[in-house]
Order: C-alpha cells, then structure tokens, then sequence
C-alpha cells in the first residue's frame, strides 16, 4: 500500500505525465492541441515551485491563519469536516486517497476525450485560470486544513475560539483547488457516461477532502463557484466568469473581515451556502445545455462564447 501511494504521489504523476504527452505529441506533430497539453502539464509543474515558493513568503509575512474560524463556520453549518472525516477512515481511507491524487490523471484524461480543438482548449484555459487566481485567494483567506492545523488530533480536535491563530504552513484550503478541478470536469463532460464519471469523482473527491483532513466543509462551497468561474472564464464567457469570481472574493472576504458575525448567525451562513450550491447548479444545466446542443455550421464552445 506504502508503494502504491509513493508511486500515485504529485510529483510522480506529473513527471510521468509529461514525459508521456512529449512522447505522444511527438508521434503525430500536425496535431496542434497536443502541444497545448504539454504545455499545460509543464506549466502546473512550474506553477507547483511558484506556489510554494510565494505562498512560502506569505507564510513568513502573515503568519496568521483562518483554520479556526474556518472549523466555527463548519460548526454553523451543523456539519463538520471531523464528523464525515471518522467514519472515513476505516475501509474507505485508502480508496479516498487514490481518488485524492487521481486529479492530474483525471485531468489529462478529460483534455483527452474532448472533441475538437476549440473545446480542448477552453479545458487548458480553465485549467491556467485556476492556477492563476488560485493563490491569490489562498492569500486573502489563508488556511491550512484541520490535519495541519491540529496535527493528530485533527479527528478529534479540542476546543477553540473563532479566530486567526498563529500557525506555521502553506495555505492551501480556502476554497478548495480539488473541488473546483472536479466540478470543471463536470461542467465540460459530455455524453452520459463521461457525465455520470465526472460526478462520482467530485462527490469522490469532497469524501477524499474530509478523509485526508486537508479541508474543512465549508472550504468546499466557494470551490464550486471557483470551478463555475475557471469553466467560464475558459469558455471566454467574461461575465459569467467575473459574477463567479465576485463569489468567490465576497465568500474570502466574508470569512476574513466579518467572521464573528457569521459563526453567530448560522442562518445566514446557511443561506449564503444553498445559494452558492444553487448557482453551481445553474452552472451545470447552462453548460450542459449548450455542449448537448447539436449544430452542423459551428462548434459547440464556439457557440457558447457567442452566446455571450
């Protein structure tokens, strides 16, 4: 088991992947898409040392993390991320952790089944908007998830008060990176089948996020909205894709600067959480409609970006 995961590891997978994608851009060099995947897997290796390096320095010049107020907000919600997380780490432990490192795979594989050009690279433009915005949110709000934040005790945690502690770490929690991938995913598969995989493997991939204590509950809600915005913004829908990131930032902001009032008014926190799940939703028929949209003149993602 120790083997399999040293082999499913980030780095691993991503090395291995791009490697492989030199190997068969190589194999068919009129195909002007396979350059854009290695260009993508290279730019997620660069970005990897980017990240750690400038969030690295954020962690020397803000030291003061959101964990515990992020682990109150949970507490509003009436659901937090230690009451999935045990009864996850039995039997499903070890399938949640695959699921957990198959992202990059997952990714690649979705590049792979898409149809046309265009389509592919909207999926690589989504993919760079996630990484690009991504650390700037993280240094909004930053947090580093319940197993680095209380260690071993991270399933059983003690009491505390709702409020930025200081804390050693690369934040790396809020919203959630993984889910906002996995709900691309979903928002670009097409067909049934490839629909009903992209949705076992994001309800995988929140179960995988509380099982390995790397989030909080509440991080999961604006990763949705991330992922509505990085799906848009890679369809070129620039409206679409600024009302989600305003989310986004109005859920960072929420958390960092009015705190107190949340953990006091679950209600509020409540509400703000169905409408974020509702617009995702919405998020998902509006693109869904489009891809299933049939049309012998133009392509389908060209068609979104016109509608637009």
């Amino acid at each position: 088991m120790h083997r399999i995961l040293q082999l499913l590891s980030p780095g691993i997978i991503e090395i291995l992947a791009v490697f492989l994608s030199l190997i068969w851009m190589l194999k068919n060099e009129k195909d002007k898409t396979r350059p854009l995947l290695v260009f993508a897997l290279v730019l997620n290796l660069f970005y990897g040392w980017m990240l750690t390096f400038f969030l690295g320095k954020e962690d020397s010049l803000l030291p003061y993390k959101y964990d515990n107020v992020l682990r109150q907000i949970d507490n509003s919600l009436g659901i937090s991320s230690a009451s999935i997380a045990n009864p996850l780490q039995g039997a499903w432990h070890f399938p949640l952790l695959i699921v957990y490192q198959l992202m990059i795979p997952m990714m690649i594989a979705w590049f792979l089944a898409a149809r046309g050009p265009r389509l592919r690279q909207s999926l690589v433009l989504a993919y760079i908007a996630e990484l690009v915005v991504g650390p700037i949110l993280y240094a909004i709000l930053p947090a580093c998830g319940p197993f680095y934040a209380y260690g071993a005790a991270w399933l059983h945690p003690p009491g505390v008060a709702a409020q930025p502690i200081r804390l050693t770490g690369m934040p790396n929690a809020f919203p959630s990176l993984h889910i906002a991938t996995a709900f691309v995913l979903v928002l670009f598969a097409r067909g049934r089948i490839l629909r009903g995989i992209a949705l076992a493997f994001l309800v995988g991939t929140a179960l995988a996020t509380m099982a390995t204590g790397e989030h909080y509950l509440i991080d999961l809600i604006p990763g949705l909205a991330f992922g509505c915005f990085a799906a848009s913004a890679g369809c070129r829908r620039l409206r679409s894709a600024l009302s989600n990131l305003t989310v986004v930032f109005l859920w960072s902001l929420a958390v960092r600067f009015e705190y107190p009032y949340l953990v006091a008014s679950p209600i509020l926190v409540r509400s703000f959480v169905a409408i974020t799940i509702a617009i995702a939703a919405w998020a998902v028929f509006d693109h869904w409609r489009f891809t299933d949209a049939q049309t012998t003149s133009r392509p389908i993602d060209q068609m979104v970006i016109d509608s637009n």
